[in-house]
C-alpha cells in the first residue's frame, strides 16, 4: 500500500505541479500588482472591522476557520519534514510560496465571496461553485467537489490526527500493545483517538456556527502561545540567529539534498500548510458576511503569512536554532545526524525536541498540547470544507443522509489516522492536497483568462476607496460578470431600498 501511495504521489507531485505553484502565484501577484504588498495595511482593518450576519460569518470567524485549515500538523509536523528530507533550504522555498501564495489566495477567495450562495439560510460557496459560473463547465466542478470530499472527509483528516497520535506517545510512551484487525496498536494512541472523536462529534453535529464560535476563540490563542513560546527559544540562542538565517539561504541554493529536493519539499510542506491555490480557503471565504467581494480576498491573503511566514517560521527556527533535526539524503545516509536516528521526521519529533532542549520537561507535553489544538481544529475546517461541497452536489442530487455519512466518514478516518503509521497518512495527505491543488489552480488562471473577476472586483473596491465611500456596494452588471447572482440580487435590492427612503423623504407637493 506504501508503494502504491507513493507511486501516485510521484506522479501528482511532479515538477510540473511544483512550477505551477509558484508559476501561478508570481503570475496573479504581477497581475493584481502586489496586492499582497500594496493592501497590507487594508487588511488589518477589515480583519478587525467586519460583523457577522444571520446568514454569513465575520470575516474575522471566516479567517479563524480558514486558519483552522491553514495552520494545522503542516505547521508543526510538515516543517520538520521538509527540513528533514530538504534541507533547512527548504525553509526558505516555504517563504516563496508564501509570499507569491498570498496573491493566489486572494484571487481564490474573491471569486468564492463572487459566485457563492445562500443555502439553508447560510453562505456557501467555493472552486465547485466558480468552476461552474464562472468557467461554465459543471462535469469539472463535479471532478473537485468529489475530490474534495474525500480528501478533506478522508485523507487530510488521518494526517493531522496522526500527527496528534505520534505527538502524544512521544509524552506517554505507546502503553500497552493491542492486537486488533487493523493490526497492533498502541493503547494510548487508541485513548487519543477515542476522546478526538468523541469532542469531534460533539462540534460537528452543532453545525456551522458552533464550529466558528469555537474556531475564532481557539485559533488566536493557540497561534499566539505557540509563537510566544518559539520566540523564548530563538530568544535563548539569539546569538545563533543570523548564522542560522544565512543557512537557510544558502542551502536554498546548495547541493545539500539536491536543490531540487530543497524546492520540491518546500513547495509541498508550504502549499500543505498555508493551502494557497489548494482550493481549501475559498470555502472560509464564501461564509463571510462582506460590504464587498474583495475585502474577504483580502482577509484571506493575509491568512497565509500568518501561517507560514509567522507559525511555520517559528517551527522552522526553533528546531534548526536548537539543532534538533536530521536531514536525510539517499537510502539510509544521513547528510546531518543532531539526533537519534530512529527519530522521524515525519512527524513532530524534531518539534518536540526542540522545546525541550529549554524547557526541559514540559517541551514534549506543550508540543503535544499545542498540536491538539491545531489538528482538531484543522479537522474542524475539513468538515466544514467537505461539507460545503456535499451542499454542492446535492443541489443536483438530492440524496437523503449525506450529511450523516460524511461526519461518520470524517470520525471513522480520524481515528484510523490516529492509531496508523505515520508515512502512509502523510502520502494519503500529500494525494489529496495534490489533486485539489492540480483542479482549482488549472481552474482559477482558465477563470482570469475568460473574464478577471477578481480583477475587476479589486479595481472596483480600489475605485471606491480612494473616493472615500462609506458603505461599499458590489454591481456585478455593470463590472460584465456574469452568474453572480446573489451579489446582483443584494445590489438590485440595495437600490430599491434606497429608492423607497428617497419616496418618503420626498416632500409631497399638493395644490390647495
Amino acid at each position: 500500500m506504501q508503494d502504491f501511495v507513493d507511486s501516485i504521489n510521484a506522479i501528482i507531485w511532479s515538477p510540473a505541479l511544483i512550477y505551477l505553484c509558484l508559476g501561478a502565484g508570481l503570475f496573479f501577484t504581477v497581475v493584481t500588482r502586489g496586492v499582497q504588498i500594496r493592501h497590507f495595511g487594508e487588511m488589518w482593518r477589515l480583519l478587525l472591522s467586519g460583523k457577522s450576519s444571520e446568514q454569513g460569518l465575520s470575516s474575522f470567524q471566516a479567517l479563524s476557520i480558514s486558519l483552522s485549515g491553514r495552520v494545522g500538523a503542516g505547521n508543526i509536523a510538515g516543517v520538520a519534514t521538509a527540513i528533514g528530507f530538504g534541507g533547512p533550504g527548504a525553509v526558505f522555498w516555504m517563504w516563496v510560496v508564501a509570499f507569491f501564495g498570498a496573491a493566489t489566495a486572494y484571487i481564490e477567495s474573491t471569486n468564492a465571496q463572487i459566485y457563492k450562495e445562500e443555502t439553508d439560510g447560510f453562505y456557501r460557496g467555493g472552486p465547485a461553485y466558480y468552476i461552474e459560473k464562472a468557467m461554465g463547465q459543471k462535469w469539472y466542478a463535479w471532478i473537485f467537489a468529489i475530490a474534495t470530499i474525500i480528501a478533506c472527509g478522508v485523507m487530510l483528516p488521518m494526517v493531522q490526527s496522526n500527527g496528534l497520535g505520534e505527538a502524544i506517545t512521544l509524552v506517554f510512551g505507546r502503553g500497552d500493545i493491542l492486537e486488533t484487525s487493523l493490526g497492533n496498536l498502541s493503547t494510548v494512541k487508541v485513548y487519543t483517538a477515542t476522546g478526538i472523536v468523541l469532542l469531534l462529534g460533539f462540534i460537528i453535529f452543532g453545525g456551522v456556527k458552533r464550529i466558528a464560535t469555537f474556531a475564532q476563540v481557539i485559533v488566536p490563542f493557540m497561534a499566539l502561545g505557540y509563537i510566544l513560546v518559539s520566540l523564548i527559544i530563538i530568544g535563548l540562542h539569539i546569538d545563533r540567529l543570523p548564522t542560522v538565517f544565512m543557512m537557510i539561504i544558502n542551502d536554498a541554493f546548495s547541493p545539500m539534498a539536491g536543490v531540487g529536493a530543497a524546492i520540491g519539499w518546500g513547495v509541498k510542506r508550504g502549499v500543505y500548510s498555508n493551502e494557497a491555490g489548494q482550493g481549501t480557503g475559498p470555502h472560509a471565504a464564501a461564509a463571510a458576511e462582506v460590504e464587498h467581494p474583495a475585502q474577504q480576498g483580502l482577509v484571506q491573503a493575509f491568512s497565509v503569512y500568518i501561517d507560514t511566514l509567522f507559525i511555520c517560521s517559528a517551527t522552522a527556527f526553533m528546531i534548526l536554532i536548537t539543532g534538533a533535526y536530521n536531514v536525510h539524503g539517499a537510502g539510509e545516509v544521513f547528510l546531518i545526524q543532531n539526533v537519534a536516528a530512529d527519530v522521524t521526521a515525519n512527524g513532530p519529533a524534531f518539534t518536540q525536541l526542540a522545546v525541550e532542549s529549554v524547557f526541559t520537561g514540559i517541551g514534549k507535553p506543550f508540543v503535544a498540547v499545542a498540536l491538539f489544538f491545531f489538528v482538531f481544529t484543522t479537522i474542524l475546517a475539513y468538515f466544514f470544507i467537505a461539507e460545503s461541497n456535499v451542499y454542492y452536489i446535492k443541489r443536483t442530487l438530492k440524496i437523503p443522509g449525506l450529511h450523516l455519512l460524511l461526519k461518520i466518514i470524517i470520525t471513522i478516518a480520524t481515528f484510523y489516522g490516529t492509531v496508523k503509521a505515520a508515512d502512509l497518512a502523510w502520502g494519503m495527505g500529500d494525494i489529496g492536497v495534490g489533486i485539489m491543488a492540480w483542479l482549482n489552480i488549472i481552474g482559477i488562471i482558465i477563470i482570469f483568462f475568460m473574464s478577471k473577476p477578481a480583477i475587476k472586483a479589486l479595481k472596483d473596491y480600489e475605485a471606491q476607496k480612494k473616493s472615500g465611500v462609506k458603505n461599499y456596494s458590489f454591481d456585478p452588471k455593470s463590472l460584465d460578470i456574469k452568474n453572480a447572482d446573489f451579489w446582483q440580487q443584494r445590489f438590485t435590492d440595495k437600490q430599491a431600498a434606497l429608492q423607497d427612503a428617497n419616496k418618503v423623504d420626498k416632500p409631497i407637493n399638493k395644490d390647495v
